[in-house]
């Protein structure tokens, strides 16, 4: 496929294809569902069939008669590709029934919402591998914009001038985000209109719909405050004030931003409830190009480029498949991600422009109490390693975020 950029998932669905289960590649619009699955159907020998249930007419068909639909589209197959399953409210039901009666190969792919507004998917439970599908992620991004750095993301030691060209690359990424559309535009307009038009169409066509909401104000002043508390502890009262969305409302549509992967509410870890707050979660954004053309700032030089760079570390965990937490005590000592591997706890700090390599107060008061067997400090440009009583400490540019998943993989 002309343009295709090989993303990390691949490999991964490809070790399904000869399972029985579905499988099911779903996302935010516009991340590259179609094209992952075209890519990997396409490498497939025997006789293939791509629809998509954006055409009414075999979106009818299937859901008024579905032995007609097999006939037409199933039997006769080897494997069957249904793009924009999320359009049928009735498809767990009658994938089911197809699953049952027949040994097509069934890959489909929906939308960010199709979880949902396909509830009937509680009927493929045991029949359906799942399979989520976000932005580029930064090793993604660098196999677009000059594939000849990524042998360097990998590695211990990398020159100050290849680092200077991964930061500069990173420097976009974390402005402009890693839709597949925006990663291949050339302009800084293009990417913009091309956000502007993923923003309005999340907006206008899946959560208003969801949300029952009569109108955009009030989600566009909601999602506006969530932006600008990314890295933070939620502060509810003040989100209430700004949105006029009651407490109740605030957690519901917080639920649903976080399942159709916009963004992720990070909880705390803790184990004293008495010394450790255990409630309010942060918020980080899956996208940053989203999060960014949300409140329209795509400036270098901003008040808020921590938290960008805390917000890059946190999609690129969630992306090595960790289940980030953050920690914060009624002392105020606070370390932003835990991560928790075979019962041992890994901390990692984020530092913008660290010059030496020093644990903070927190940091250290963390490894003392957890005992954790190593810790991580990430910043724009500064290396070292130093030895913390029994625990290893790592001071890494954020550029080499992947060797911390190769250390807990």
């Amino acid at each position: 496929m002309e343009n295709y950029i090989k993303r990390e998932m691949e490999e991964e669905i490809k070790k399904y294809l000869e399972s029985r289960e579905i499988l099911a590649i779903v996302g935010p619009r516009r991340c590259g569902k179609t094209t992952i699955a075209e890519e990997i159907i396409d490498s497939q020998k025997g006789k293939i069939n791509k629809i998509s249930f954006d055409n009414i007419k075999i979106l009818r068909l299937f859901e008024e008669d579905i032995d007609a639909f097999i006939e037409e589209h199933v039997k006769d197959y080897d494997i069957v590709f249904i793009d924009e399953v999320q359009y049928s409210k009735n498809s767990g039901q009658k994938l089911k029934y197809i699953y049952d009666n027949h040994w097509t190969k069934i890959i489909i792919s929906g939308s960010s919402a199709a979880e949902l507004s396909i509830q009937s998917l509680k009927y493929l439970v045991g029949r359906i591998l799942i399979f989520n599908l976000y932005p580029f992620s930064f090793r993604e991004f660098i196999r677009a914009k000059e594939k000849s750095l990524e042998k360097y993301l990998e590695g211990n030691i990398v020159s100050k001038i290849i680092l200077e060209r991964l930061n500069k690359h990173l420097e976009e990424y974390v402005l402009y985000g890693g839709y597949p559309r925006v990663v291949l535009s050339e302009s800084k307009e293009e990417k913009k209109k091309v956000l502007e038009g993923i923003l309005n169409t999340y907006l206008l066509k899946e959560i208003r719909e969801i949300l029952e909401l009569s109108d955009d104000y009030k989600l566009i002043n909601l999602m506006k405050a969530l932006s600008l508390q990314i890295g933070n502890i939620i502060n509810y009262d003040e989100i209430s004030r700004l949105t006029g969305f009651s407490y109740l409302d605030l957690k519901k549509y917080l639920n649903i931003l976080e399942r159709t992967f916009i963004l992720k509410q990070v909880r705390p870890y803790f184990t004293n409830k008495r010394t450790e707050i255990v409630k309010a979660p942060k918020i980080y954004f899956f996208d940053l190009g989203f999060r960014n053309i949300i409140i329209d700032n795509f400036e270098k030089e901003r008040t808020d480029l921590g938290n960008i760079y805390e917000n890059f570390v946190f999609s690129e965990l969630i992306l090595m498949g960790t289940k980030p937490k953050y920690w914060n005590t009624k002392s105020s000592a606070e370390v932003d991600f835990i991560l928790e591997k075979s019962g041992k706890l890994i901390p990692i700090e984020v530092k913008l422009n660290l010059k030496e390599n020093k644990i903070t107060k927190s940091f250290r008061s963390f490894l003392d109490k957890y005992f954790s067997p190593q810790g991580y400090f990430l910043s724009k440009s500064f290396s070292g390693k130093i030895k913390e009583g029994k625990s290893d400490v790592e001071f890494l540019p954020f550029v080499l975020i992947e060797k911390i998943k190769r250390k807990i993989s």
